[in-house]
């Protein structure tokens, strides 16, 4: 009987590392949202300037991705993810300085900057660390990571808060991001590269090379990615549903005080409850299309599935506003849950369409189409909660409920699988 070779597991290493990083960032953007109930009493701000605010973070994170996704197909992943998390370290810590409205603005426009280099740099490490088969549940394990962090902030911001000041949870959470960069800097590099990657770890991670499109030896620029048709279907996923994953972590502590009178010392525990919810959920939804191509499945027709499945599930958050808290807090949990299997799978098609060269690219166009999204979405909740303190979040989630419907058919469109491209001679 012949044994098969045992095959290393340093790639979950640098999952693992994908995923600490991720933590750290969604920590650093839900920090703002927890203290607003504190920060209204001493800033005094409206809705709309609160959402105009957040907004200013988008536009900013916008930027950052686009510029992030050149960055580091141009100086590489290892480079270009410490210059990220040094960036926005050095913004968080900023933050500690604030004492007015217009440093709300300063700083949350130097955090997004910074946190723009954080997915196109987990993408593009996960399709150099991953065969093809394993890139969703990878991706969906780095990205629990912001459901992990969305479940320590809640839990951990309002008590520095009340302990320390509210200066102080910018502060641990900008500490935080060195940290992680004296930990990335010797243990990251290429398979191909490292000593400590065993020969049938690398085979096996390379093994696939066949099923993933052609590479190039330059890497694509903006205009030639932004040709292919299979581009925009990545590019408007993104502008339609980022948007509301930024509206649960921006205003779900505020929905919780002014529907259900819960301040954040009565809220965290609900809050804390969806993100775990979200957090087991989405590995479980993002590992779908890996089982159903081991069991004999086209990967493209796989991958669709965990795309479809996330955007039904999402449908019942239509009905949050009429439930109890604890229905609302499962509602809004699967929701989230399938919000983030949705974004893993949809980040797994890039890697599945486009060389490795693009990946970074074709990532941070996207995650920039995200961010107008929600550059556009905050406004309009601000406005929307100031004209109708009523009825405003029930109308409010009811877009959140229909844009994943919506987004699939319009993926469904522009991609009708995601075999990979066959890349034109630059002219």
């Amino acid at each position: 009987m012949t044994r098969r070779p045992h095959i290393s597991s340093y790639r979950w290493i640098i999952c693992t590392l994908l995923f600490f990083a991720t933590t750290v960032n969604y920590i650093d953007r839900q920090i703002l949202s927890l203290l607003k109930p504190i920060l209204d009493d001493q800033f005094h701000w409206t809705n709309a300037q609160f959402g105009m605010i957040n907004s200013a973070f988008q536009a900013a994170y916008g930027i950052g991705l686009f510029f992030f996704g050149w960055f580091i197909d141009r100086f590489g992943t290892k480079v270009g993810f410490a210059v990220s998390i040094a960036s926005w370290s050095l913004a968080a810590l900023g933050h500690a300085l604030v004492t007015s409205i217009g440093g709300f603005f300063a700083a949350r426009i130097a955090l997004g900057l910074g946190e723009g280099g954080n997915f196109p740099a987990a993408v593009k490490a996960v399709a150099q660390w991953f065969p093809q088969r394993e890139r969703a549940l990878a991706t969906a394990l780095f990205n629990s990571g912001s459901n992990v962090g969305a479940i320590i902030a809640p839990a951990v911001v309002p008590w520095v808060a009340y302990a320390f000041g509210w200066q102080w949870a910018f502060v641990f959470a900008g500490l935080a991001g060195f940290v992680w960069i004296a930990a990335w800097l010797p243990l990251y590099g290429a398979p191909e590269t490292l000593d400590r990657v065993s020969a049938a770890e690398r085979e096996h991670i390379l093994g696939d090379q066949t099923a993933v499109p052609q590479e190039t030896s330059a890497p694509l620029g903006f205009r030639q990615v932004l040709h292919y048709r299979k581009a925009w279907s990545f590019i408007v996923c993104k502008f339609l549903t980022d948007p509301v994953w930024w509206f649960f972590l921006i205003w779900l502590p505020d929905f919780f005080k002014k529907t259900r009178g819960l301040d954040i010392k009565s809220s965290w525990l609900l809050l804390v409850t969806i993100y775990a919810i979200v957090t087991v959920l989405s590995i479980a939804l993002g590992w779908l299309p890996g089982y159903l191509a081991a069991r004999g499945m086209a990967p493209s027709r796989a991958r669709k599935i965990g795309l479809f499945v996330p955007a039904i599930l999402v449908l019942p958050i239509l009905a949050v506003s009429l439930a109890g808290n604890w229905t609302a807090v499962i509602l809004i949990g699967l929701a989230g849950a399938a919000h983030q299997a949705w974004s893993a799978n949809l980040f797994s098609t890039v890697s599945d369409m486009f060389p490795k060269t693009a990946v970074a690219t074709l990532t941070g166009i996207g995650g920039m189409a995200g961010s107008i999204g929600g550059i556009l979405f905050p406004i309009a909740c601000g406005v929307i909660l100031d004209r109708f303190p009523d009825q405003g979040y029930t109308f409010l989630f009811g877009i959140c409920g229909l844009a994943y419907i919506v987004a699939f058919a319009v993926n469904q469109m522009l991609a009708p699988n995601f075999d990979p491209v066959k890349i034109r001679a630059a002219s």
